[in-house]
């Protein structure tokens, strides 16, 4: 899990609103899926910018996460190491992407779990558990700095 750093708060919030008030949502398009859309927010291209530029690899963006190489010069690249720098690490994007990491899952009542990544409503109750998360976190590490 990632660590709790404003901009990544602030970035999940801004697409989950975004999502909300119907930007384009499609899972199967890499610039309008829940990873695309979270791009589209902290590096402001389109949507079919952002998947002209994944189309120039391979795989998911689970999988580039994981093969992201800043001296590669490739578009997607710098796409991913803007995320990256948010605080985000391959595995978080992984997660993101399918709806799945399990300690914002426990965030949520039992019979909310089951979230469906097709579901622009679960992407959206998704991202705000996850910044519910997050912001909870920093508020420790801010009292145990105080204390």
């Amino acid at each position: 899990m990632t660590m709790a750093i404003p901009p990544l708060i602030h970035a999940l919030r801004m697409t989950a609103l975004r999502l909300d008030s119907g930007a384009p949502f499609r899972w199967t398009h890499m610039g309008a899926c829940i990873c695309g859309n979270l791009a589209q927010t902290v590096t402001h291209l389109s949507a079919a910018e952002i998947h002209r530029a994944a189309l120039q690899k391979a795989g998911d963006w689970g999988e580039q996460a994981y093969d992201y190489c800043p001296a590669s010069g490739l578009p997607m690249d710098h796409i991913m190491g803007t995320l990256l720098q948010l605080g985000l690490g391959p595995a978080d994007i992984r997660h993101l992407e399918r709806l799945s990491d399990p300690t914002v899952l426990r965030r949520l009542p039992l019979e909310q779990r089951m979230l469906n990544r097709l579901d622009r409503g679960d992407v959206v109750v998704y991202l705000n558990a996850w910044a519910d998360l997050l912001e909870e976190r920093a508020a420790q590490r801010s009292l145990q700095a105080v204390a």
